[in-house]
């Protein structure tokens, strides 16, 4: 059995650095790993830092093609590679060593996602938390979409791990931070849509594989943990902002009943005064998908 494990790089190399450093100590069993790494035209030096890395395979993008379409470069390089799982990370988590061995020991292995602690010291309340806490603070235990706002939900998000999640679990979708999953899949069902580039894009894969007859499992055993939005800005950048707001509607239009777009498309609209929210419904409504974001100044 050969599993490929994927890692999408942007001008993060510190984040991605200590990735594979964490990447490097996973258990193997029964099974073989390489890791590809997929560099999205970084500006900062990334590549040249990475091609002295032994043990992994980069690929270097000429443009950046987002989290969609980095990620799919590595999809297809997997599938032709002949790998029978591919598992995507964020280049801003780190692993557990047993991540590996316990998503192979879901009872449904179509596509499969951790258990996701916050980082320590990314959490949002920090305030909130004793010492003991930290690093077992819930970034996502499992998700489900909320249809009526089209927003994707994560269980027991900034709740501290006392058990309460840890029983596997059919799930409505697997987050892109990281999602295990059968090459097959892919093959049947696609690859991630080019069109939202950030964001979304993860929802929209797992609705198209359920569509397909897959199974989305929740496996708590199997453990990440997450620096949150760090290669889009952080959490509420202008970019996070205009991606979610455009592809929410791309979404919804797509999937969600004719009352939740119109309701949508209405509240987008009556946000018109802010500019980012004005570009992406103007995007949306012309078309224009892909890398579209203009910073406003």
């Amino acid at each position: 059995m050969k599993i490929v494990l994927l890692v999408l790089n942007y001008n993060g190399i510190e984040n991605t650095l200590e990735c594979i450093e964490s990447i490097r100590k996973l258990v193997t069993k029964d099974f073989t790993i390489s890791t590809v790494i997929v560099d999205n035209a970084s500006t900062d030096g990334s590549q040249e830092k990475l091609r002295k890395i032994s043990g992994i395979k980069l690929l270097e993008n000429k443009k950046n093609l987002g989290y969609s379409g980095g990620n799919n470069v590595g999809i297809k390089y997997a599938i032709n590679s002949g790998a029978d799982y591919v598992c995507i990370l964020n280049n801003d988590v780190k692993v557990d060593k047993n991540l590996l061995v316990n998503f192979l020991k879901s009872t449904n292995t179509d596509i499969v996602s951790p258990k996701i602690y916050f980082y320590p010291g990314q959490e949002f309340h920090k305030s909130r938390y004793k010492k003991q806490d930290i690093g077992k603070v819930f970034w996502y235990a499992g998700g489900y979409i909320d249809w009526d706002n089209i927003i994707g939900s994560h269980r027991g998000v900034d709740e501290v791990d006392s058990g309460q999640f840890d029983s596997e679990t059919l799930i409505g979708y697997a987050t892109g931070a990281c999602i295990f999953a059968n090459v097959e899949v892919f093959k049947k069902v696609g690859l991630f849509d080019e069109k939202y580039f950030l964001y979304l894009e993860d929802m929209d894969f797992s609705i198209r594989a359920k569509k397909a007859g897959y199974k989305i499992t929740y496996q708590p055993s199997a453990i990440v943990w997450h620096k949150n939005a760090s290669s889009s800005g952080g959490s509420g950048s202008q970019l996070q902002d205009y991606y979610i707001s455009r592809n929410r509607l791309l979404f919804a239009f797509k999937y969600a009943k004719i009352k939740t777009k119109l309701a949508l498309l209405k509240q987008i609209s009556n946000q018109y005064r802010d500019p980012v929210k004005r570009q992406a419904l103007l995007d949306f409504l012309s078309l224009k998908f892909g890398n579209r974001f203009k910073a406003q100044t």
